[in-house]
């Protein structure tokens, strides 16, 4: 089963037909069918195998689709299914045709889509082509590629495959293992990345001055400012330049407590989480003029989320509650995972600091988007494993073949093993740190994630 060409996950609400899929699509009966909602609670694994080509097949736990309220609707899905999700080179995102279109099916699919762009709406339980016919509803989705299918009567399932392989076949990854001669491989590389408008995102909880914080760098009074708390409502954008570089303020909205949200502020934070969607860098911004809370690590949590470049900004600098030894130590304590990120200074209201953020806004932009080459690249993973072996698997021997940046925004990197799967998290972090002491990464995250050699070349190699 460690032998595969990419990694498939299927998901969707409880009782769409997830694990018949599943069994369909592998030809065994690996995962248990039920009418009972929520049966499959696991990720279970299996072998599709299309055109001589084996495919990694997960079936995922049916995510939440109970009584949920706006803000907590991500929190209450099964973090085990979004992950495969995330982590796979396509998803089949499967819904139950005959129940019509589910609002909840569509805010999952746009978060999954966000995050993972290889998507594919799969409709199941469509038996005819009367029921086809009345499915149009579901093109309201918006999705690239939609299947309507039948898993029980076999229908559609030979054009799902063939949609699979297409997929497969175009997605960066799978390009890059099927490519090893370097001159064209930069090329590729080098295609992929290219300069455009900065999308920076202004977040934090209500009240601690993001709209003061855009009209100091748009250097105008373009967000109303009040110290009435949750003023902003609806996110604020605006272009502006920093140095000839154009970028794009996004002034969201305050974000509360759930037990303090209205109407009106449920939708803020709905169109917050819209806006990091679509943006590069976050500024985090924290007020210095009081103690941090839970709800602002809840809130730079998001960042994690979205694998936003980050700044964080100690706002009301004029009126700073401890001196600043003490709020790094609360800080450190506080927001670990943000340890690459750097810290500022300012007040927003008096402009201090501000060409200071604006400088660093497009250092953290140049990291986020930067193309490392893959021989130095290479390089530094030799460098790395020499200093640190890889740690054998049960006795055998891990190998890294070889490394190349996939993708940046942020900067994501294969690394092409033998047995990607015995590639430990904590070794990934050791990766991470060793590249950190070598390019700048300030303020941003670097990810590396494990993958075979494509086809039966890598085939081959693991069997030596």
């Amino acid at each position: 089963m460690d032998k595969f060409y990419a990694q498939i996950a299927i998901i969707g609400l409880p009782n769409a037909g997830k694990s018949s899929l599943f069994n369909r699509l592998s030809k065994a009966r690996i995962a248990i069918t039920s009418e009972v909602s929520g049966t499959t609670r696991d990720v279970k694994k299996g072998i599709v195998t299309i055109n001589d080509r084996e495919f990694l097949l997960l079936d995922t736990g049916g995510l939440d689709d109970g009584k949920l309220e706006e803000d907590s609707l991500f929190k209450k899905v099964s973090e085990k299914s979004l992950q495969a999700g995330e982590d796979s080179d396509l998803i089949l995102y499967l819904v139950d045709g005959k129940s019509g279109v589910n609002e909840i099916d569509k805010k999952i699919f746009y978060s999954l889509q966000k995050k993972n762009p290889n998507i594919l709406l799969v409709v199941n339980k469509i038996d005819n082509d009367k029921e086809k016919d009345e499915a149009w509803s579901f093109m309201e989705f918006g999705a690239k590629e939609c299947f309507f299918i039948s898993v029980s009567h076999n229908r559609g399932i030979n054009a799902l495959k063939e949609a699979i392989l297409e997929s497969i076949q175009n997605n960066p990854i799978a390009n890059l293992l099927e490519n090893n001669d370097d001159e064209s491989l930069e090329e590729f590389l080098d295609s992929k990345f290219n300069d455009e408008v900065i999308n920076i995102g202004i977040i934090g909880r209500v009240n601690v001055g993001k709209s003061s914080l855009l009209n100091a760098l748009l250097q105008k009074d373009r967000a109303v400012v009040s110290n009435v708390a949750g003023t902003t409502i609806d996110p604020v954008d605006e272009e502006g330049e920093i140095n000839g570089t154009r970028v794009n303020f996004v002034d969201t909205a305050g974000i509360r407590r759930r037990g303090r949200i209205d109407g009106l502020e449920k939708y803020a934070l709905n169109r917050t989480r819209e806006v990091l969607s679509r943006t590069d860098i976050a500024i985090l911004v924290l007020d210095a003029s009081e103690p941090f809370v839970e709800l602002d690590e809840k809130i730079a949590g998001l960042i994690d989320e979205y694998k936003l470049g980050v700044i964080v900004v100690f706002n009301k600098w004029d009126i700073v509650h401890k001196d600043f030894a003490k709020i790094m130590e609360d800080f450190r304590f506080r927001f670990k995972f943000l340890d690459y990120t750097p810290i500022i200074t300012i007040s927003a209201k008096n402009k201090r600091h501000i060409q200071k953020l604006e400088n660093e806004i497009l250092k953290v932009y140049e990291n986020f988007t930067q193309r490392i080459p893959t021989s130095k690249i290479n390089d530094l993973i030799k460098e790395a494993t020499a200093k640190h072996a890889l740690p054998s698997d049960r006795g055998k021997i891990v190998k890294i073949y070889y490394a190349v940046q996939f993708e940046s925004k942020p900067p994501q990197i294969a690394l092409i093993s033998n047995r990607p799967d015995s590639i430990h998290f904590s070794y990934k972090r050791y990766l991470v740190n060793f590249f950190r002491e070598r390019f700048s990464l300030s303020g941003v995250k670097i990810i590396f994630i494990a993958r075979r050699r494509g086809e039966m070349a890598s085939f081959k190699e693991s069997e030596d």
